[in-house]
């Protein structure tokens, strides 16, 4: 068994164009993203999958793998497909997919993302989710936050505080989703081709495909923290951080 990471990395963000190519602490944002997944144990290849040219070049030059992936893809779940396909990637192969935008990711959490592979009967699809310690975090729509069942299986993934607390007293955790998918080849082209769920057009979440046609998603709870960058304001933010973590 294989198991690939594969960095979606587009170039024209409405809100942040050229974002993988961001300078965090002196290092583009895609590098720091491809070096913290080519740390993590029994991880075959690491690939940058991208629309770009620029970002391709930015890849080679510091000695990564990229991969000029079409422009029609829906979601970064789609690009990972049409990589794994040009793998040829055997059915039962892993690929996890990782997002650009997250320069402090830690490798450990690809370790874990993959654990219910390894453990759980018929595990086709995983993610992860963190507890939530910055209120903040709870109301403001940027931080997805999903729900699940008493065997980690996802209920439901939403923009929107979930659970909503009626009575004020009632004290409960919330988690934030982490956008770490892994799959298995087979299931990639399973996804690939869903037409688009009602509930992922209406909030914007691509995961949400994958509930509404009745399949299953396994969350790992992590006890680490992966901030995204979706502004450029954001990159200060992410220096800070990286400057507390030595």
């Amino acid at each position: 068994m294989k198991i690939i990471v594969v960095i979606p990395a587009r170039y024209g963000s409405t809100r942040f164009e050229g974002k993988p190519l961001a300078l965090i602490a002196g290092k583009p944002m895609i590098r720091r993203v491809y070096e913290a997944s080519k740390a993590a144990e029994n991880i075959n290849d690491v690939i940058v999958a991208t629309d770009d040219t620029r970002i391709l070049d930015a890849v080679e030059a510091f000695g990564g793998k990229g991969m000029i992936t079409s422009r029609t893809n829906r979601s970064g779940t789609d690009r990972a497909g049409e990589v794994a396909e040009r793998l040829g990637l055997a059915p039962d192969d892993i690929v996890i997919n990782v997002q650009g935008d997250q320069p402090l990711l830690e490798p450990k959490c690809l370790e874990q993302v993959i654990q219910p592979f390894f453990s759980e009967p018929g595990a086709e699809m995983s993610t992860l989710a963190f507890r939530i310690i910055n209120p903040e975090e709870i109301t403001n729509p940027k931080h997805v936050k999903t729900v699940f069942d008493e065997q980690g299986n996802a209920l439901y993934f939403s923009r929107s505080p979930i659970p909503f607390g009626r009575e004020a007293d009632v004290v409960f955790d919330t988690y934030k989703h982490l956008g770490i998918y892994a799959y298995t080849r087979q299931f990639l082209e399973t996804y690939k081709a869903l037409p688009e769920g009602r509930l992922e057009a209406i909030e914007k979440l691509e995961q949400l495909r994958v509930l509404e046609y009745g399949y299953r998603i396994s969350v790992v709870v992590t006890e680490y923290n992966s901030p995204e960058v979706d502004l450029p304001e954001d990159i200060g933010i992410i220096e800070k951080l990286l400057e507390q973590r030595g």
